[in-house]
């Protein structure tokens, strides 16, 4: 059995921690996981079926020197002997800088950037990712953005680089949606109901849709559900209080399941300064939901035809207009809904998603590597 060791920057529920646990979960025995969390947070092994084969490592303090990192890494690679190597954005590059000199097969994934580089990339996070990604067998982007990012400014080889889009069990959201939580998060009123799906952090800038809501609100009576929890939520709820909109958004909290409450939508939004293909839009739109987002990332692309002239500029006039043009018009909402969600069933279905990581996880090295 081929061992496998996952490094994130945290193990936290995120995008890329959801996708990893499907895929581990789909594979089954099939592989062996060793994931390690550079932060030590482990809240998504909770995602994780026991009846897998997987551990926990846990690496205690990272936050020394590089070269300290490096050393303890290198050691950790030696003991375990793990047939591959993967190691998910840039938290983890200290790994990748440790297997520099190759002790392993090596995949790095890169699913997008933090707020300190939302507005661009750093100089010295491109040059570090030039010339230590370029050791790797293969580099994967979930985004036609990144994939452009990687070869265009990383200057890594085409070749090496796989394009593995996200993908979700399209049938789980085509369900209805669970009574309980719906009479719970939704009572009953005219209302409309927009909604989104984020862990409530500044890059997701959170506050451009409440501000963008108040705008709504002024034309279309409606409701703002945020489905999450982070760092910000006190901050935003003082903003929707500020606003004058306290009854009018409903903060849910992590809520297990998001095919739970999104058939009760009549609307998804989305307002990230820096995303590349956002599970929530992939969600939203098998739920059969037209999208109102700022233009980021590959969300354009990703929505049907019908859904695109509502993927608008980064400002909250533009958002506003694109979620009162919706709201304002049930049946071309209903139609960008029902194309949304066979454009998820066609492209973003799971089981391609699949295919895709259990061959990347066969891999072996390209060349012998000399050890240090």
């Amino acid at each position: 059995m081929r061992t496998l060791l996952h490094i994130f920057s945290t193990f936290r529920v995120g995008g890329p921690q959801v996708r990893t646990a499907a895929i581990v979960n789909h594979l089954g025995r099939k592989y062996r996981h060793l994931i390690a969390a550079m932060d030590g947070a482990t809240a998504a092994t909770a995602l994780l079926d026991p009846d897998t084969d997987y551990e926990i490592i846990q690496l205690g303090a990272t936050k020394t020197s590089l070269v300290g990192n490096v050393l303890a890494f290198r050691r950790i690679l030696r003991s375990r002997r793990p047939d591959l190597l993967l190691t998910y954005n840039w938290g983890a590059i200290d790994w990748a800088i440790a297997n520099f000199l190759p002790l392993s097969a090596h995949v790095h994934v890169e699913d997008g950037f933090g707020p300190e580089e939302a507005g661009g990339q750093l100089r010295r996070r491109v040059l570090t990712r030039r010339l230590v990604l370029a050791r790797c067998e293969r580099g994967v982007m979930p985004s036609q953005t990144l994939h452009d990012i990687a070869t265009r400014i990383w200057r890594l080889d085409p070749a090496l680089l796989d394009y593995v889009p996200n993908g979700i069990d399209c049938a789980r959201f085509a369900r209805p949606p669970d009574a309980a939580i719906v009479e719970r998060y939704l009572p009953r009123g005219d209302l409309a109901t927009i909604g989104t799906v984020a862990v409530l952090r500044p890059e997701k800038n959170l506050s451009r849709l409440i501000r963008a809501f108040a705008r709504v609100n002024e034309t279309v009576p409606a409701r703002l559900v945020l489905v999450g929890d982070g760092a910000e939520r006190a901050k935003l709820e003082g903003l929707a209080r500020d606003l004058g909109l306290a009854e009018r958004v409903v903060f849910t909290g992590h809520l297990q399941g998001p095919e739970r409450i999104l058939g009760a939508l009549d609307l998804f939004a989305m307002s990230s300064e820096t995303e590349q293909m956002p599970y929530g839009v992939i969600e939203a739109m098998a739920a059969g939901l037209a999208v109102a987002s700022v233009d980021v990332g590959d969300v354009a692309n990703m929505v049907a035809a019908e859904n695109r002239p509502y993927i608008v500029d980064r400002d909250e006039i533009s958002l506003a207009e694109a979620m009162i043009a919706l709201l304002g018009d049930r049946a071309r909402r209903v139609a960008v809904g029902r194309a949304n969600r066979v454009r998820a069933e066609t492209e973003f279905d799971e089981s391609r998603m699949f295919a895709a990581w259990d061959a990347l996880f066969s891999l072996n090295r390209r060349a012998a590597g000399t050890d240090a």
